[in-house]
């Protein structure tokens, strides 16, 4: 298994340009996964990543043993300390990466409960939405060409493995989408929408959340069969695009009767 004391190593420069270039990682197909937890969730549906680097020091800990137990030697790379440090943008608490072939999803049918993500650009909200989504039983998270990559390393740190759980779909015109589904697809709105809890949420549904800041476009809003919005006693003005995910996707949850224990 080799010890890499220098940035030099082409495995590792290789994942240091994944890191630092989102159109890298588009080109190639390829994408960087962070820490032992999210790679475990990967090699249990997917197996053994192409590269698994490690820093030296955390070859003790019990995650990793157990990530190394899986990946051939020939794919590992044990890496100095020295060496880590010149990795930009990782966390100091992370101690392994893996790179591997950017998952893909075939699609062939919209699933009974879905999310649609319109221009969500900012990549710790898409993380923590496809972390709820994926909590909340969603079968298909659908993202717009304005959408943050949803493989950015960012975005997968934030997941912690929720993407192995979803199909993803990115690149997806929202609209036109809307327009086919066969169920109700419901636009998360700031006004002019009715009370989240009294909305028809009955499966088939999917869920459209918008941008940060406009949130979804007039084209989305006309596409979808209702328009609610989360009642907010506090007078506030509104939640972040998380928050009022995991709301609407909760409440959907909630209406199916699902126990705490799934």
């Amino acid at each position: 298994m080799p010890r890499i004391t220098s940035r030099d190593n082409p495995r590792l420069r290789e994942a240091a340009r994944l890191i630092g270039s989102s159109r890298d990682r588009r080109k190639a197909g390829r994408c960087v996964l962070e820490g032992a937890h999210v790679i475990a969730a990967y090699q249990a549906r997917y197996g053994p990543p192409e590269t698994l680097i490690v820093a030296e020091s955390s070859l003790p800990e019990l995650e990793v043993r157990a990530l190394r137990s899986g990946v051939p030697e020939s794919r590992t790379l044990v890496v100095t300390e020295s060496a880590w440090g010149e990795l930009a943008q990782i966390p100091a608490s992370v101690g392994a990466l893996a790179v591997v072939p950017t998952p893909t999803s075939e699609f062939k049918r919209a699933g009974d409960f879905c999310l649609l993500l319109e221009d969500v650009q900012d990549p710790g909200n898409v993380g923590s939405i496809l972390r709820s989504a994926a909590a909340a039983g969603v079968e298909q998270v659908f993202l717009s060409p304005h959408c943050v990559f949803a493989w950015s390393p960012k975005v997968v740190r934030a997941g912690q493995g929720a993407h192995f759980q979803l199909e993803i779909y990115e690149d997806v015109d929202l609209a036109a989408w809307a327009d086919e589904y066969r169920g109700r697809v419901v636009a998360a709105v700031v006004s002019n929408g009715e009370s989240l809890f009294a909305a028809d949420l009955a499966a088939p549904v999917a869920i459209a959340i918008g941008n940060e800041g406009s949130g979804l476009s007039a084209e989305l809003r006309d596409a979808a069969k209702a328009r609610v919005m989360i009642p907010m006693p506090g007078g506030f003005e509104s939640l972040n695009a998380a928050a009022a995910a995991a709301v609407c996707l909760f409440e959907c949850v909630r209406r199916r009767g699902h126990r705490a224990d799934g």
